[in-house]
């Protein structure tokens, strides 16, 4: 985020602004982001489980967020009948079926399955998961939590790239949700394993200090 080169959404926030400029500051830079804005700004790290786990195409889309109840999201999604959802849930400490929409507590390793196995994902504009949905070569939908400026800016680089963003889960946007669920479209990515790379510029920048 401390490159200009970087999108932002429309909507600025020079507090939010501030703050992620601020938030570590240093005399040199190296960065991850969801492609390569910069020459000093490298492609996800996508964790080794991720990377080794076999990629499959079931009937179901994996659906993470975090700022919305999985009460309120029930009655939105079952207005697509047709799609059978996995809703991963902070807010519920039960699995729990209604017609093609379970819902689970959030767990890693049952996460990471269902969206390994998924036919596309819906969830926040955090960088892990559209990261990893990306790496996977999934349909990735994403909806930026309210008032959380670094996942609009997320939001805002993920369109450059392609990903669909929605604003808010509600009841006029069905029918982007609906187009996304028809679509065919993948976003091709390449996230090769940069780490040790990464971390060999940060050492070096560090030692010319």
């Amino acid at each position: 985020m401390l490159s200009p080169k970087t999108p932002r959404p429309k909507e600025f926030d020079p507090v939010g602004d501030w703050v992620l400029k601020n938030y570590a500051p240093a005399n040199a830079h190296v960065g991850f982001h969801f492609d390569r804005f910069d020459d000093w700004i490298y492609t996800p790290v996508i964790r080794s489980e991720i990377r080794n786990m076999r990629v499959e195409s079931r009937d179901h889309y994996t659906v993470y967020l975090p700022a919305y109840d999985d009460r309120k999201l029930l009655p939105l999604l079952a207005k697509i009948p047709h799609v059978r959802w996995h809703i991963f849930s902070k807010h519920t400490k039960k699995s729990y079926h209604v017609g093609k929409l379970s819902v689970y507590p959030v767990n890693k390793e049952e996460f990471a399955a269902s969206m390994v196995s998924a036919k596309g994902i819906l969830c926040g504009a955090g960088f892990e998961t559209p990261a990893e949905a990306l790496y996977l070569r999934k349909k990735l939908l994403v909806v930026p939590m309210k008032a959380q400026y670094e996942q609009h800016c997320n939001a805002a680089a993920l369109k450059r790239i392609g990903v669909p963003v929605v604003k808010k889960m509600k009841k006029k946007h069905l029918d982007k949700i609906t187009e996304w669920i028809e679509s065919d479209t993948i976003i091709d990515v390449n996230y090769p394993d940069v780490t040790a790379q990464a971390v060999a510029e940060a050492m070096h920048i560090a030692k010319s200090l």
